[in-house]
Formats: C-alpha cells, structure tokens, sequence
C-alpha cells in the first residue's frame, strides 16, 4: 500500500476549492479561507454559540469584519451564509466548533 502524501492531498483540495471561499453582500465582496488551522478550531471552541460577531471576526479577519458589520445582516443571512461555506467547503462550524465533515 502506498503512502499517504497530505501535501498532495492538501494541494488536491486547494486546486478544487481556490484558496478562499467568496461572497458578495451589498456589491462588497468577502473571502473566507477554505480551510481553517488548527489554532483557529481551537479559538472557535472557546467562543460562546451565540457570538456571531466573534465567529465573523475570526473567520473573515479584522479588517474584513470591519467592513462586514458595517452592512445590515440578519441571524438568518448569517446562518445562510454559513450553511452555504459548510456547503462549498466541507466545514462544518457547529455549536461551539468547527469540524470537517467526513
């Protein structure tokens, strides 16, 4: 059996997915990773669930956020934005965490 080469799996996925994942909210466009560092699962985790600004922050960055939250969102167009990059990207950002799906 041969060897696994994550680097080339990693590259695989990258090629596939692009290095960001986009969205456009009023004409702004936004980038989020399309995989996240471990450290950044593990900053996830200490979040509270409802922390939707502190989600947003960690994953679009400081100046992206700022940026982001001068626009009007919902929960709801926040919870569909999610549910579209778990979609595209094969995160799943739980509860109180982020994972991939298996």
């Amino acid at each position: 059996m041969g060897r696994y080469n994550v680097n080339a799996v990693r590259a695989q996925r990258l090629e596939a997915l692009g290095e960001r994942w986009e969205f456009e909210l009023d004409g702004d466009v936004f980038g989020l990773p399309t995989e996240l560092p471990r450290d950044a699962v593990r900053a996830l985790a200490g979040l509270d669930p409802s922390d939707l600004d502190g989600l947003l922050g960690l994953l679009l960055g400081e100046e992206q956020f700022k940026r982001f939250a001068e626009h009007a969102t919902s929960v709801q167009d926040i919870q569909a934005l999610l549910e579209a990059y778990g979609r595209d990207t094969g995160m799943s950002l739980g509860e109180s965490s982020a994972s991939t799906r298996s």
